[in-house]
């Protein structure tokens, strides 16, 4: 049997952090994930599924991710039930994580949560949340950098024509309705 999960979304509200009785990390975050079709209106319609993920894994994510940040996940559906103060059997399905991969570098999370920033301020929002940064390296499982060559003058490139604005969008800043954004 197989109960396999790939999911690829964007965080609705920033991870919330626990750690049981026996000291062991648990995170709980919804993912925005969009259908790969449209409706009949011609829209797409947004899923938000419940996930959760432990021990190192959900430290990370607690520490690396924000509300919006675009991420990866892999993992099992699990469904449980308990019962509630009412007396009630409450029944749950989420996705249990076992890894999640950061899916945007840091100059775009940052960009955008800054035009999220930006956004709220001309709405008159009031921005209460404090700004998260992923760090500049993120090493992912016990791989070791190896020389390539050429690899540096080929980053200072690339930096430099990130740095460049895009001719095709103007140079300025894009507007986004609060109303269109998944989350």
């Amino acid at each position: 049997m197989i109960n396999n999960v790939v999911l690829v979304g964007r965080l609705t509200k920033d991870v919330e952090l626990r750690y049981t009785p026996q000291n062991q990390a648990t995170a709980t975050f919804s993912l925005a994930v969009s259908r790969s079709f449209k409706n009949a209106n011609g829209e797409r319609e947004t899923d938000f599924i419940n996930c959760v993920i432990w021990r190192q894994q959900a430290e990370n994510m607690a520490n690396f991710t924000h509300k919006g940040s675009l991420i990866g996940i892999t993992g099992r559906i699990q469904t449980r039930n308990y019962e509630n103060q009412q007396g009630q059997r409450v029944y749950v399905t989420e996705v249990v994580a076992d890894s999640f991969q950061l899916l945007e570098s840091r100059s775009q999370g940052q960009q955008q949560q800054q035009q999220g920033n930006y956004n709220q301020n001309q709405n008159n929002y009031q921005n209460q949340g404090q700004q998260n940064t992923v760090p500049q390296q993120h090493n992912q499982g016990n791989y070791q950098r190896q020389p390539q060559g050429n690899y540096q003058n080929q980053q200072q490139s690339a930096q430099q024509r990130a740095q460049q604005p895009d001719p095709n969008f103007g140079g300025a800043p894009m507007e986004i309705n609060d109303e269109d954004l998944p989350f």
